[in-house]
């Protein structure tokens, strides 16, 4: 076991400080959790559409809310405006504890990250424009396959039995925090409708008093939970992505401890409290409600041949792959700085690969790109589900073929010979960890020397084995 290297902005993927690394362990389980029961939902989506004649349409289509507040929507509009908010609000927190608490507080140690992810959306988007040009298709979908689903990501890791080493698994949520914030732009900027200005007065008001209530310590979910649907109900009405008041909302929580006195910032506590029910409720009922597609042998062809989706599937398996690999390539390369010594860069392409999945949000951006062509749209999410399959098929290979290595690399950072709660790789340059490993290994020595001076003992009584 080699001593870990000290926290370096010029190491690229290097192992993570003990509070990091922890928070992402945590965080990455419920996200896999979520990823298993998305993975589930979609394949119901899709059984369901192909298999029950017209009922799948029929119960997504089916509209219900209070039309007097501009709420009559349908099952499926309500799983992507409404259920994805709180999807949004847990993204809007992660990227706030990002930016004062996580690897995005140092403007240094950020530049990596944030340049491979915007390489990662810039490149899918230039492959899309380039094969619609050349196609003569709808360059509307741009967007699509710019997003990448950490919580999917890591369900295939899941079930294909893949270990990751937490520097890649930060690496890659960072990429997906950063994502989620492009595309919440995207989403905020090229999908707003006429703006209602009397409703947004009223969100902007919401918002307000929202963040004065946080500020004045007030607390009591009675409070938070009806002025927050209020907020997302006029964000609605007012023309601009209802997803958007989640984001704002989960930017205003503080994620940071003011004293030692604090176990956990609000932010920290509130997304704990959250995050289930957004991996394991809200985002699946989202894919169960927008994965059905109905499935042929013409509309697979289809995404192989319409510049539309042939534009997502390339987009998502060459244009991530591409633009996240060559993104920190680039920023490694000019600002010197040196991959982490237990990895290589075909493990830095392996993740961009794995980063090719993107499902919930480019299903929304989606159906917000071709609201106005259901058939595209479903051609649209058809593309996504084969692009994000391929990307995942791909990563799997590559990752599997590197396995045994990071599977090594999980159980030193795991291990605890001391049973001090602290892995031992963090402890390397502490004398006091090398006080406890001398004792125990003192106290065996002395075990084994006994048991020896037993042994001996036996053969000379001619009792023990010959």
């Amino acid at each position: 076991m080699t001593a870990p290297a000290p926290h370096d902005n010029r190491k690229v993927l290097g192992r993570l400080s003990l509070p990091e690394r922890n928070f992402i362990a945590e965080a990455l389980r419920a996200e896999t959790v979520g990823g298993v029961l998305l993975l589930v939902a979609a394949v119901s989506a899709l059984i369901w559409a192909n298999t029950a004649g017209g009922s799948y349409e029929s119960v997504r289509g089916f509209h219900i809310g209070p039309g007097s507040l501009g709420l009559d929507l349908s099952i499926q509009h309500w799983a992507a405006d409404g259920l994805l908010a709180v999807f949004f609000f847990v993204a809007g927190i992660e990227l706030k504890r990002e930016l004062v608490a996580g690897d995005l507080r140092d403007p240094k140690a950020a530049a990596l990250p944030v340049v491979a992810a915007l390489c990662g959306m810039a490149v899918p988007a230039l492959v899309y424009f380039l094969t619609n040009t050349v196609g003569g298709g709808s360059l509307d979908g741009w967007a699509v396959p710019t997003a990448t689903d950490i919580a999917f990501a890591l369900a295939v890791l899941a079930v294909i039995g893949t270990a990751l080493p937490s520097a890649l698994r930060a690496f890659l949520l960072t990429l997906a925090v950063v994502d989620d914030l492009f595309a919440i732009l995207i989403i905020a900027v090229f999908f707003t409708s006429d703006l209602n200005f009397a409703a947004l007065g009223g969100a902007v008001l919401g918002l307000a008093v929202f963040w004065l209530l946080l500020r004045k310590r007030v607390r009591g979910w009675y409070i938070y939970v009806p002025l927050a649907l209020a907020i997302w109900g006029l964000m609605y009405n007012s023309g601009i992505h209802a997803t958007i008041a989640g984001v704002a909302m989960g930017l205003m929580l503080r994620c940071h401890k003011e004293d030692e006195s604090e176990e956990h910032s609000p932010g920290e506590h509130v997304e704990h409290l959250v995050r289930p029910l957004s991996a394991g409720l809200a985002v699946p009922l989202f894919a169960l409600f927008s994965a059905g597609v109905v499935v042929s042998g013409g509309a697979l062809g289809d995404v192989f041949t319409r510049p539309e989706t042939l534009g997502v599937v390339l987009g998502l398996v060459v244009g991530k792959a591409v633009g996240i690999f060559g993104g920190t390539w680039l920023a490694a390369h000019f600002t010197k700085a040196e991959l982490n010594e237990d990895l290589a860069w075909p493990d830095v392409f392996a993740v961009a690969s794995l980063a090719g999945i993107g499902f919930t949000v480019s299903l929304l951006i989606g159906e917000l790109a071709f609201t106005e062509d259901p058939l595209l749209t479903d051609e649209i999410k058809a593309a996504v589900l084969t692009g994000s399959l391929i990307a995942a098929v791909f990563s799997g290979i590559l990752l599997k073929m590197r396995n045994t290595k990071y599977r090594k690399l999980c159980e030193d950072e795991e291990r605890d010979d001391d049973l001090d709660g602290i892995p031992d790789i963090y402890e390397m340059d502490k004398p006091d960890y090398h006080l406890r490993m001398a004792a125990i290994y003192e106290k065996k020595a002395a075990e084994h020397r006994r048991l020896a001076e037993v042994s001996g003992g036996e053969r000379k009584d001619g009792n023990g084995p010959a």
